[in-house]
């Protein structure tokens, strides 16, 4: 598939299923596109959308089938609007190109040509229990997530709880957060890696699922 360089070609483009519950155009928003009048638009359409469809499928539908709707904060950029992000990182807060190929930049595989793609969002069903104890809480995500999905990374950020959740053919499993500074909450060899994990997050789904919702394993 061609990059689209017409309307109707991206419309076709927004319009692929990536899973039972997304489509493209659900990623291609970018505030730095609409600033700096960038096209979001991946230069390798076909790669976008197939690591799209693994992201979806593997990665946010679970999250989704379990917790209700997501919102879509941030996800595929183009090249170009990674690279004005990063150029302008005190403004925008984008890491260079060469780190995000494989994460934001799903049209690019990273240095060692494997394939990726990362989504920033946010759970809104979470946000109730995430405000009693914003230092503390956003464990219960992190760790149900670690336990229940395929991701290869995340990234928690204070404001609602928006977090990166990746997937990725060589997966890292490294949890980070910048809250009150950047900390890792694990990742490999570390010993609260391995086992369940399900303490962290009994007391939250205790509230989720007493709020009339039907439990889920």
């Amino acid at each position: 598939m061609r990059s689209p360089k017409s309307v109707k070609a991206l419309e076709q483009f927004s319009r692929v299923q990536l899973s039972k519950s997304f489509f493209m155009r659900d990623f291609l928003y970018s505030e730095i596109s609409q600033v700096e009048s960038i096209p979001n638009i991946p230069a390798n359409p076909g790669l976008a959308i197939e690591v799209g469809k693994v992201l979806c499928t593997e990665i946010l539908e679970p999250i989704q089938d379990r917790f209700g709707r997501l919102c879509i904060r941030s996800a595929l950029r183009a090249a170009a609007i990674n690279a004005k992000g990063a150029e302008n990182r005190n403004q925008y807060n984008c890491a260079r190109n060469e780190w995000n190929r494989a994460r934001h930049i799903w049209d690019e595989p990273d240095k060692n040509g494997r394939k990726g793609a990362i989504a920033c969002i946010i759970v809104p069903s979470f946000l109730p229990y995430y405000a009693k104890d914003e230092r503390r809480n956003w464990r219960a995500l992190a760790w149900w997530i670690h336990d229940h999905v395929p991701y290869s990374e995340m990234e928690f950020f204070p404001k609602h709880c928006c977090f990166s959740v990746g997937w990725h053919e060589d997966p890292k499993k490294t949890i980070h957060a910048w809250k009150p500074a950047r900390t890792c909450l694990t990742k490999p060899g570390m010993p609260n890696h391995y086992g369940s994990h399900a303490a962290e997050y009994e007391e939250w789904l205790g509230e989720y699922d007493g709020a009339g919702r039907t439990p889920v394993k």
